[in-house]
């Protein structure tokens, strides 16, 4: 090596927020007023979540998952939390791979729909690095799930990609295409603001089933006969949303990964099928059953960290 020249090579570390915050509002399918709060968390433990303050921990894993139509939820022992898809893509989109998570109802607020507020949330509470490096995901062949119009899969790649094909009959969507390599600034700026939404025609059906209770022109693209009955933040915002919710469920995972996803009109049950169809073709599913997590106690008083009392898709 030549005189005076410093080879740097970055080691990207696992991160957590610094203090701990809360948010409010109504949950889009429960319809009540919820609170979450958010507060740092041991290294290796991932985003747990917690109803209540003393509520069993549910780590936001495959293994957790017990409904993934129109939201993801996680549920164990009895309990249910709803629609963590927002947050988690946020937590993504700001690399934050630790998180300690409670809720106060059975459902994360809706906020206005998108993950931008979980975004704020997150920036409010700062960001630290943590010990341990990040160990992503390779994906040495492709692995897919669906099939005909609706599938989704994804194949190796040096870095992480997606792109998006949504395709919808009517005039306010259409075919919608993107295909994005993300970036924290990209992501705050570009997809962490795009919202859910849903038809007009469907609400009836929803909400007599116990869904969208919560849902307004607040918190949800609505769509009607012709159009849209409020405005949109991009003009491709369906798919962008599409996509967010993408990095949210694939965020289950708890790594980074390296390969391409590509998908057409998947939604939370194929992006679920994917999570789990990566996790067998790699064996991570056995490894997570052995690992042992640290005890809480015990994992917080080596990171220097203190609980303090106190972050939607159709």
């Amino acid at each position: 090596m030549a005189p005076g020249l410093l080879i740097v090579i970055a080691v990207m570390r696992q991160h957590t927020i610094r203090k701990a915050v809360c948010l409010e509002g109504v949950g889009l399918h429960c319809g009540k007023t919820v609170r979450v709060t958010l507060a740092p968390s041991p290294a290796d433990s991932g985003i747990v979540f917690r109803v209540g303050e003393h509520g069993d921990p549910i780590p936001a894993t495959p293994e957790s998952v017990v409904d993934s139509h129109y939201a993801t939820t996680l549920g164990k022992n009895g309990a249910r939390i709803q629609t963590i898809e927002h947050l988690m893509a946020a937590a993504a989109g700001l690399g934050i791979d630790n998180l300690d998570v409670r809720v106060d109802g059975t459902e994360l607020p809706a906020a206005d729909g998108s993950a931008k507020p979980f975004v704020q949330l997150l920036q409010t509470a700062g960001r630290t690095p943590q010990g341990p490096r990040q160990r992503p995901i390779r994906i040495p062949h492709p692995i897919g799930a669906g099939a005909d119009g609706r599938w989704i899969q994804i194949v190796p790649a040096d870095t992480f990609r997606i792109s998006y094909t949504l395709d919808n009959e009517h005039p306010a969507i259409g075919t919608q295409v993107l295909s994005w390599t993300p970036t924290e600034e990209s992501f705050v700026a570009e997809y962490a603001p795009a919202r859910t939404y849903g038809f007009l025609k469907d609400l009836g059906f929803l909400r007599k089933s116990g869904r969208a209770l919560g849902g307004s022109l607040d918190n949800t693209i609505v769509i009607g006969k012709s159009g849209t009955l409020n405005g949109l933040r991009y003009r491709d915002e369906f798919v962008r949303h599409k996509v967010l919710d993408l990095l949210g469920d694939l965020a289950l995972l708890g790594r980074r990964i390296a390969g391409h996803v590509i998908a057409r009109n998947a939604g939370h049950a194929l992006n679920f099928e994917l999570v789990v169809a990566i996790q067998r073709a790699l064996g991570l599913d056995r490894r997570a059953a052995l690992r042992m997590a640290p005890a809480p106690a015990a994992a917080e008083a080596a990171e220097g960290f203190a609980h303090s009392p106190g972050l939607a898709a159709l």
